[in-house]
Parts: C-alpha cells; structure tokens; sequence
C-alpha cells in the first residue's frame, strides 16, 4: 500500500504539488515506517556505541593508548560525513534503495574483517569502512522522510523517529557489556555483521522506492555542485545545520569520553556502565517524544533556541561539578543527563527547518546535513582526549559545543528567513 501511495502521487505531479505521499498514510501505515527507518539507522549509533565498553579492553588487546582507540571513534564518524556527502546526491539521481542496499553490504563486510584486524590501524581503517556503510541508511532515511512529509509533518516523524532511533544508544552499551561478559571485543564486531545483515533483509523487503523518475535529479557532477552551491548560499540552512553540527558534537564528547570518565575515574564496571549509559539516554529519548507535543503550541525555532539555551546552561553546571567535585558522580551525570534532554530538543527541529527550505534536492540535503553533524563529532570525539581522558575536558568539550550551537543560532541564521516556515508549520499544528 505504501508503495502505491508513492507511485501514485509520482505520477500526478498536479498532486505532488498539493500533498506529499505521507499525507495520505494511514497512522498504522506511518508507524510502520517509523519502525522500518528507525530500524535502519539505528545501525548507525550501535556501530558507534557498541563498542564502548570494550574501548580500555581493546586498548589493552592491542597494546596501544586510549587516544588511539578513541581515534576508532572518529574513524567511524569520518566515514559516515563523507559516505553522506556521496551517497546523499547518488540516491536523488539513482533513487533511494540502491545506495541503501550497497551501503548496509559494505556494512557487513568491515564489520566481519574488524573480528581479525591484527592492530590498532587495521581496526581504525575498517571503522572508516563501517562508517562509510552506515552512512547509507543514515542519509537516505532522512531523504525518505523528506520525499513523504515536510513542515510540521516531517518534524514530527522524526521525532518519533528519534525515539526508535534512541533505543540504540540505550541498547548498545548494554548490549556490548552483555557480549563481552562471555566473549571478547571481536564479538561485537561479529554482532555488528549479524545485525547488518539482517537490516539487509528488512530494507530489501519492507522499504519501497520514495523517489519517483519524475523527481529525480539529472545533470550528473555539475548538477550535483550547483545544488551543494544552492546550499552552502543559504545562510539560513548553513546556520541550522551548523546548529545541528554543534549540538551533536555535545553529544559525541559524551559519547567518546563517557566509558573512560565512568569506568577509569568513577570506578564502574561494565555492567555498570551499560546501565549509566542507557540512562542518560533514556533523557533523550523522553525529550524527543515531549517535542511532539511542544510542536502544538511552539514553533520548532523557538523550542530550538529555549533547549540551546538550557543546555549551554546544564553545561556550565557540568563543568563546574566536574572541576569540583561537588556531589561526587551524582551530581555528573544529573547535570549529564540535562544535557542530553536539551540534545534531544534541539536535534529534530534543527533539521526540520534546514530540510524545510530544500524539498527540490532532498538528499543532497540531508547529507550536508549529515556530514557536517559527523564531520563535526568526529573532531569532537578525539578532542578531549588530547587533554586527559577525564571528565573536567570532557565536560569542557560538551559545554562549548552547546554554547557555540546557541550562539549560531542567534547571530548567524536571520530570524525574519525563518518566519515564514514557522508560520507554515504553526498553521499545518492547528
């Protein structure tokens, strides 16, 4: 039925004009989809998170230094920027299932030569590989939000989206810790090629093409410039997704150097991690969905700068329990915790605007979009590294990436750009 609707509203551009194909979903319809690109991202965050747990396992497995393991991190993160940049363009000209098939393939094999890399520099090129795969599912499951809603609609599924998406970071330390308590760090990797290729199945069987002939984009590598050109010009779109960039460093600071932090300075296990782990991102997970229902009575500008504002603030705090040692590890990962809640505000409607502006090359779009966001968190994750695997430059890095989001937000992307957008979406939430 979902593929009908595609087709359907492909065919009648006089319709395509007036109502997107996810205008005509059934709740149940929209749910199974939400279930289906959830299930494929999430590839994307177990990747980078299941792992966690064996990182001081590894850098003992290997015989190297934690820098050096977290740089695996950034591996990952690389890959996924520049496999978006590539694949986000080829799935508007060639349509969104093939580069998602072949991506979730590459997955697959790096994945099962990470089980036998012999060094830290094998495993580190690999991870690149591994990125490069799951950058595929990443960029075209935005593209597909984007080719069946928009405006309110679209920030809504991606929040709900969000949710399924959020119990991979719950998930995965969990799970890590639980396959390394009968198995080694290679394990996770043999789990990764597992997982891969049952999303394999999942994508080839449940996801129709979202883009239709009549919407696909031509002109090859010079078309391709003159629309990354289109966007880099945007001076409202740069902004949001510099925005979104910066929130998800925040996040991937956390990320990196939460398992050290917890488990080097706190003293906790990895069992106990897993749990500290998934708790934070319980936070985030409950502030997504919560977007849902401020997307009523608030436009996603305003949600975005109040969560910006309150988690600059939740940063500072986190900074000085850090520097101080007040309250020991509870006031941490509270002030940890509020963080994440305002993370998880301001990522769906900072993309929700971007994407808003650009439905004519929605997966060039979106992976701009997800490059800078993984470009930028690779640069963060090693960073506090450079200065201690504690959790004073930890907390720094996740204070400032904040800060900065906010004060792109106010000072780079022109409020009266925006207006329209949010009056579109206030009269599409009433």
């Amino acid at each position: 039925m979902m593929k009908q609707l595609v087709e359907k509203t492909g065919r009648d551009t006089a319709v395509a004009q007036e109502v997107l194909p996810g205008d005509l979903m059934t709740n149940r319809q929209r749910a199974q989809l939400v279930l289906v690109l959830g299930a494929l991202i999430a590839i994307g965050p177990l990747t980078i998170d299941m792992y966690l747990p064996a990182l001081p396992a590894i850098t003992a497995g290997l015989q190297t230094t934690e820098t050096a393991v977290q740089l695996t991190l950034t591996g990952t993160l690389v890959g996924l920027a520049l496999g978006q940049l590539l694949i986000g363009p080829l799935s508007d000209v060639v349509g969104r299932r093939v580069p998602l098939l072949a991506g979730l393939a590459a997955h697959i094999v790096a994945s099962v030569l990470c089980v036998f890399a012999p060094n830290i520099a094998v495993l580190g090129g690999l991870r690149v590989l591994q990125g490069l795969g799951v950058a595929a599912a990443t960029v075209v499951a935005t593209a597909v939000v984007r080719d069946l809603f928009s405006g309110a609609s679209f920030a809504r599924i991606f929040s709900r989206l969000m949710l399924v998406m959020g119990l991979a970071p719950i998930l995965a330390p969990t799970l890590g810790s639980g396959l390394l308590s009968w198995t080694d760090w290679r394990g996770v990797f043999a789990a990764l090629a597992v997982l891969g290729a049952l999303l394999i199945v999942v994508a080839a069987l449940r996801l129709p093409e979202t883009l239709p002939m009549t919407r696909r984009r031509h002109g090859g590598v010079r078309a391709t410039l003159r629309d990354y050109r289109g966007l880099v010009n945007d001076r409202a779109f740069v902004g949001l997704v510099l925005v979104a960039g910066l929130a998800m460093a925040a996040l991937f600071a956390y990320v990196s150097g939460s398992s050290f932090v917890l488990q080097q300075e706190y003293g906790l296990d990895e069992q106990q991690f897993g749990i500290a782990f998934g708790a934070g991102a319980v936070g985030l997970i409950g502030a997504t969905q919560f977007n849902v229902r401020l997307l009523r009575r608030y436009t996603p500008q305003q949600i975005l700068v109040s969560a910006l504002t309150a988690g600059t603030a939740a940063g500072l705090l986190l900074v000085m329990f850090a520097a101080t040692g007040i309250g020991g590890l509870g006031t941490l990962l509270a002030s940890l915790w509020l963080v994440l809640a305002a993370a998880g505000l301001a990522l769906p409607n900072a993309p929700a605007l971007a994407m808003s502006r650009h439905s004519e090359a929605a997966g060039t779009a979106a992976a701009l979009l997800g490059a800078v966001q993984f470009g930028i968190g690779a640069v963060s994750a090693p960073l506090a590294g450079l200065f201690g695997t504690g959790s004073v430059p930890m907390a720094i890095v996740i204070a400032g990436g904040m800060a900065a989001a906010l004060i792109v937000m106010l000072l780079v992307v022109p409020r009266a750009s925006l207006g329209t957008v949010d009056r579109d979406l206030a009269v599409a939430l009433h």
